[in-house]
């Protein structure tokens, strides 16, 4: 990441953003610079214009985060839609029920 912000600063400063410059702002920050880092951010922005990158992502609109409709609610505890209970009958009571139907 810090290769991407020492890019940003050369592009600001009208310096030219390649390996040998990446280097040594990292190094100015008080970081070993990796000359492997270095070259692939310096090649991947190789006839980018940065300005340009950036005042299109700014235009750009930002997609609103979905909801966590999988995360539990209160801590970890999943909550079951309530069912309605099934009332148990005797065999009785069932029986009359039945008899009823017949006369």
């Amino acid at each position: 990441m810090e290769y991407v912000y020492a890019a940003l600063l050369l592009d600001a400063a009208g310096k030219e953003v390649n390996e040998k410059n990446l280097m040594e702002v990292v190094k100015a920050a008080g970081m070993s610079p990796d000359e492997a880092r270095a070259k692939a951010v310096a090649t991947s922005l190789k006839g980018v214009n940065i300005k340009d990158v950036i005042k299109n992502a700014q235009a750009a609109p930002v997609a609103a985060a979905p909801a966590a409709a999988s995360a539990p609610a209160h801590g970890g505890a999943e909550h079951k839609k309530a069912e309605p209970k099934e009332e148990k009958k005797s065999e009785e009571e069932a029986a009359g029920g039945l008899a009823s139907l017949f006369g």
